[in-house]
């Protein structure tokens, strides 16, 4: 690459993964709160919520990149121009069409980080989430063992512990089974615990309580009291499951290797599962529009007082308007498998303002020849 190529490259890069790490710790707070708040409120530790927000940083990432690297080639266009670098260069006889090359080349880097984001880390961090949030669902320790709020672990089952000592010894226990039809039954008991191995305990030991069982055809109720009664905890929680897998988190590869197969464990339609992978190239193409986007805008203005504001403003339009195509196709595309294909069209339209802009910077930079004078 020639010196300028790489000089102009290595300033979008170092900007890219400026605005990449800004964009994405804002975007990633925000959604890690959220989770923490949903997390802990429901018994979990920190050590999950640090999982699980590591395991949603691939999919924050590809929402960003492609906005981060209109913003890089946006803000380094602007400071060239401000700085007449571009002026300068665009005196020694280089076209628009010659200086779009390193932000070219800087858009295939940023499209190859996120096929590999999309293809490969993506679906396997989406499918580890899948995998977790079954297995947490299912933890009995995490979803009973909740002092003073009252808990619905499973239809028909109401369960309320007043205290936990340090010691794990639940205080003042209160439950309800109503899941037999005509019948319910309550336990309380002043002390609980709670035993099993690992992290899946067994069974819920009450000490010193009553049991009230009241039928409800005949309106009678019923009572026992008792020194120590043992239930079941894996009767109490409804099995989430796995569950259904989702196109988000089936790779790639599977998708093309075992179409059928991808079709009958996920429930999807064969123009869904192309979409789906279609999406996976189409996001990366955005990221290249973007980036050529912002530079090409800026060129397009002549030289002004007021600096390259109205070609900022245009810049951001055009990209709404890309994303708004994307809107736009994303339901018809999973119409039919043969309008699957429209899901490109919000890049072909990117592609073809790119290629308008430059041209029409290439116009504007043309000298204009002078009028033969008259002869006298």
């Amino acid at each position: 690459m020639a010196r300028f190529d790489r000089y102009i490259l290595s300033r979008l890069m170092v900007l890219f993964g400026f605005f990449a790490l800004v964009l994405v710790s804002v975007y990633w707070v925000n959604q890690a709160v959220i989770l923490f708040e949903q997390l802990v409120s429901e018994g979990h530790s920190a050590n999950v919520v640090l999982e699980f927000t590591a395991l949603s940083l691939p999919s924050t990432i590809v929402r960003v990149l492609p906005l981060a690297a209109f913003v890089a080639a946006l803000y380094l266009t602007q400071r060239l121009i401000s700085d007449s670098e571009m002026t300068v260069v665009q005196s020694m006889g280089y076209s628009p069409w010659r200086l779009a090359r390193p932000v070219a080349v800087f858009g295939c880097l940023v499209a190859f980080m996120m096929l590999i984001l999309t293809h490969v880390l993506v679906p396997q961090s989406l499918e580890q989430l899948r995998l977790r949030e079954a297995e947490i669902s299912n933890a009995a320790s995490a979803r009973l063992l909740r002092e003073g709020v009252f808990l619905s672990p499973a239809s028909g089952v109401t369960f309320y512990i007043r205290e936990i000592t340090p010691d794990g010894e639940l205080r003042d226990v209160f439950l309800s089974d109503r899941r037999q039809a005509g019948r319910e039954v309550t336990y309380t008991a002043d002390r609980a615990f709670v035993i099993g191995n690992g992290n899946e305990p067994a069974n819920l030991v009450m000490v010193r309580g009553l049991a009230q069982t009241l039928d409800l055809e005949t309106d009678t109720l019923s009572t026992t009291t008792f020194a120590d009664l043992t239930y079941s905890v894996s009767s109490l929680i409804e099995e989430s499951g796995l569950g259904r897998q989702r196109l988000e988190s089936t790779s790639s590869w599977a998708m093309l290797s075992n179409f059928s197969g991808v079709m009958e464990r996920t429930g999807e339609r064969p123009a869904e599962l192309l979409v789906a992978l279609y999406q996976r190239v189409q996001q990366p193409l955005l990221a290249m529009v973007g980036a050529l986007l912002g530079f090409s805008a800026l060129l397009t203005g002549e030289f002004s007082r007021f600096g390259v504001a109205r070609q900022m403003f245009m810049a951001v339009g055009l990209v709404v308007v890309v994303y708004f195509f994307e809107s736009a196709v994303a339901g018809g595309a999973e119409a039919s498998v043969g309008a699957a294909t429209t899901i490109f069209v919000p890049s072909l339209v990117g592609f073809g303002m790119v290629a308008y802009l430059l041209h029409k910077a290439s116009r504007t930079r043309k000298p204009r020849h002078r009028r033969a004078e008259a002869p006298a």
